[in-house]
């Protein structure tokens, strides 16, 4: 691995991604590019022309207008996605860059042009649609058409969507306003460590000082921070009650019982695995507070803080893998998904899927990318800690959802839902842990292996099911008519806090702030996939490791589904239930056991 950063040229080809499974070159590219607009034309041209008086006739033009629409999307994808890996080689380079501005300006107009297709067909009357849609001609697409067939209810006439969607702009500005004031204009007081030096806090490094073993450091930037969210307090509670009442006010208008009613019914996932994901994990908040007070043991406190939850329990590992290390362990650790599992995995390695290090103007973190019609691509940078192995199984893992769904699926039922979007990437993440415990003796390593899954469960599902539930409590206020101002925004959340960390914890004023700083609550009710994914994987994962080649065959036919069924029953065939507590349960008790395990440990050190 190279310890200087090298420029993309001069960057060893075996280590960088091969895009020709895309496009050979940015020529062909162009050649692609050139053809956008005539699959645009043939979308466009059935614009009134989709509804016959025959049934046979409209079900035969519904047909052609998907297939057209399919054919439209595969050619997006695989601009839109080149242009995108393009771009993330070197943010520096100015022709990925235009590439990219185009493919979007073209992604709009085709949008725009195309935002017919839907009104037009639901504009039938829903006797007329189901009769349509049992038509052989259709049987490709049912499922397509089922779908639509849910919206109907929901679906204003096509002069009131226009108008809706005129107010879309409005709708985000709330959003907008919060993201504007947090970016753009809160400065944070800098803020001093133990040492008094003296350090920037800005609001992408907040969590990385509230990791630091410095606790001084820690309390300071915590105070600083949240006294930067105080002072525009007003301002954040006025935003975050237009967007909820934005959302109560579209689900009026679209007739849904409720803004959740209407965010779920996308997914056809009901209310009561919502409430389900809550109850239960409120029934293990016993084992977060044992996570909380074993904090306390082991950082040696006399009081567990807020600026305390986010420090390792341990040094984090000092050990160093090669990439071709990595890989193996990688390999190794997938193991029990099989042979065919393991052999496209190896050939993702082989076959440069990968964009493994870093080089001058990459960008940074991690994704996992890829069309139709293309091998699945994973941006990484990898540096050789375990973090850095983690994050290729993560991604692989998303790769191997998107490799399976595409050699399963047509193109039109290929791509999965964010439901279940985060299940394959965390069940390879949770194959890495266990394996690496397998063989792990050294006490502190193998603490701070069950750190990082402590740490996974607390972010992950303690945490965003937290949000949920302050989700579900401030829409469900503002629909009754109550104020959502400062005061009931902050007392909510302060409870709810107090609720999912228990006693151990001493309750800073500034923690009933934290609300205003979480940019998903507008986004409503998206929360809480990310609990759903994790526990969905965790149970996945465990049946896998002790459930034997039946487990395995599920959990590869659910891969394979991509979207052609909805993400619970995905997952119902997969052998998670989310209609039930019982996999949630399970999930749970794995994180009381490896809990267990890690007060053992620390028994000893």
């Amino acid at each position: 691995m190279a310890e200087q950063l090298k420029d993309r040229k001069d960057m060893d080809p075996a280590f960088l991604w091969d895009l020709s499974s895309l496009f050979k070159d940015d020529e062909a590219w162009e050649e692609a590019f050139a053809g956008l607009s005539q699959k645009v034309d043939a979308v466009a041209a059935f614009d009134g022309k989709i509804v016959q008086a025959d049934d046979g006739e409209t079900a035969k033009n519904i047909r052609a207008l998907l297939e057209a629409e399919t054919e439209l999307d595969l050619l997006l994808s695989d601009l839109f996605s080149y242009a995108n890996l393009r771009r993330s080689e070197d943010t520096r380079a100015p022709q990925a860059q235009k590439m990219y501005a185009r493919i979007y300006a073209k992604y709009v107009e085709a949008v725009t042009r195309t935002a017919f297709v839907q009104p037009q067909i639901l504009s039938l009357s829903e006797q007329t649609l189901r009769k349509v849609m049992e038509k052989e001609t259709l049987a490709p697409y049912r499922f397509v058409m089922e779908k639509l067939v849910r919206q109907k209810p929901h679906t204003l006439s096509e002069k009131e969507e226009a108008l809706l969607a005129r107010f879309g702009e409005v709708f985000a500005a709330p959003g907008q306003i919060a993201d504007n004031l947090q970016d753009a204009d809160l400065v944070f007081d800098p803020v001093k460590d133990a040492e008094g030096q003296e350090h920037e806090l800005t609001g992408s490094n907040y969590i990385l000082l509230q990791t630091s073993p410095d606790r001084t450091l820690r309390e300071n930037s915590f105070r600083s921070f949240y006294k930067g969210y105080r002072q525009h307090i007003n301002t954040f509670a006025s935003a975050y009650a237009g967007a909820v009442k934005a959302a109560a006010a579209q689900a009026q208008v679209r007739g849904y019982a409720s803004s959740r009613a209407m965010s779920m019914a996308d997914e056809n996932v009901p209310a009561e695995v919502y409430d389900t994901l809550i109850e239960t994990v409120r029934a293990h908040l016993p084992a977060m507070y044992g996570y909380a007070e074993l904090r306390k043991k082991l950082l040696s406190l006399d009081q567990l803080h807020y600026y305390d939850l986010y420090t390792p329990l341990t040094g984090s590992s000092g050990r160093k893998y090669t990439y071709q290390q990595a890989q193996q362990i990688i390999l190794d650790a997938v193991a029990p998904l099989g042979e065919s599992y393991t052999r496209i995995v190896r050939e993702g390695f082989s076959s440069r899927w990968i964009d493994v290090y870093p080089n001058r103007g990459k960008s940074s973190g991690a994704f996992s990318s890829g069309t139709y019609g293309s091998n699945p691509y994973i941006m990484t940078n990898f540096t050789g800690t375990l973090d850095s192995v983690s994050t290729i199984a993560h991604e692989m893992g998303h790769s191997m959802h998107t490799w399976h769904s595409n050699h399963t699926q047509p193109p039109q039922y290929a791509e999965y839902t964010l439901f279940v979007a985060e299940v394959a990437s965390t069940v390879n993440e949770n194959l890495l842990v266990e394996h690496l415990l397998k063989t792990e003796r050294d006490p502190g390593e193998r603490l701070a292996l069950l750190n990082q899954y402590l740490e996974n469960f607390k972010g992950t599902v303690f945490r965003q099911v937290m949000f949920a539930e302050f989700e579900k409590n401030a829409h469900e206020m503002a629909e009754r008519g109550e104020a959502l101002d400062p005061e009931s925004l902050n007392s909510l959340y302060e409870g709810l806090v107090r609720d999912y960390f228990g006693p151990v914890l001493v309750m800073d004023e500034e923690v009933k702030y934290e609300w205003a700083r979480i940019p998903h609550f507008y986004r409503p009710f998206y929360v809480y996939k990310y609990a759903t994914g994790y526990t969905s994987a965790v149970a996945l994962s465990e049946a896998v490791r002790t459930g034997g080649g039946q487990a395995v065959r599920r959990y590869l036919e659910f891969l394979s589904m991509g979207g052609s069924a909805d993400p619970l029953d995905e997952l119902r065939h997969a052998g998670v239930d989310l209609a039930s507590p019982a996999p949630l349960h399970a999930a749970l008790q794995k994180f009381e056991s490896v809990l267990e395990e890690a007060r053992e440990l620390a028994s000893c050190l």
